[in-house]
């Protein structure tokens, strides 16, 4: 039995109920998951979106294919979650780097009302625990501070003369 904390808390089951039933309001968003895969394709194919964006949906992927994951997928039930989880993140990561005025065109060539569409993103990001998504919300800009300063120590252009030099490994 779960133990009730004082002073109207709720407890752990209940806690975990809640998040049961609120994945049944993504029930809805993911009945539309083919428009919004055409969506996602469509922003790939368009050059205004940032490369850096799509690289991150190809890591995904990458994570996705290879066989190595955080749980592995043969523990029942929880196995698949960390691939929906980096699906998630890395889907709402590209969308945040997307164009505004992209986003809307490509919004409004595939059909799909905007206020719909903004409501589905807000009930999915929902789903992610909080500190979780403060987390990835971080990553870009860590990835940006983390390539500076690889830049600012000038070793790109060492390695290169190092790969290039006669009779080295290269």
């Amino acid at each position: 039995m779960a133990r009730t904390q004082n002073k109207g808390r709720v407890s752990g089951s209940g806690r975990a109920f809640g998040r049961v039933m609120s994945m049944t309001a993504f029930l809805p968003a993911a009945s539309r998951a083919p428009i919004y895969g055409r969506l996602i394709w469509a922003l790939l194919r368009d050059e205004r979106t940032p490369m850096a964006r799509k690289a991150l949906l190809a890591g995904a992927l990458g994570y996705l294919v290879l066989p190595g994951d955080l749980i592995p997928d043969r523990i029942p039930l929880i196995g698949g979650l960390d691939d929906l989880v980096v699906i998630v993140l890395a889907v709402d990561l590209f969308l945040d780097g997307v164009p505004s005025e992209v986003l809307g065109e490509k919004l409004e060539e595939l059909g799909i009302e905007r206020s719909s569409f903004d409501r589905d993103v807000a009930q999915i990001r929902r789903l992610m625990p909080a500190p979780i998504r403060r987390a990835i919300r971080r990553v870009p800009q860590a990835i940006g501070l983390g390539v500076g300063a690889l830049r600012s120590t000038r070793i790109g252009p060492r390695v290169r003369a190092w790969i290039t030099k006669e009779g080295s490994l290269a």
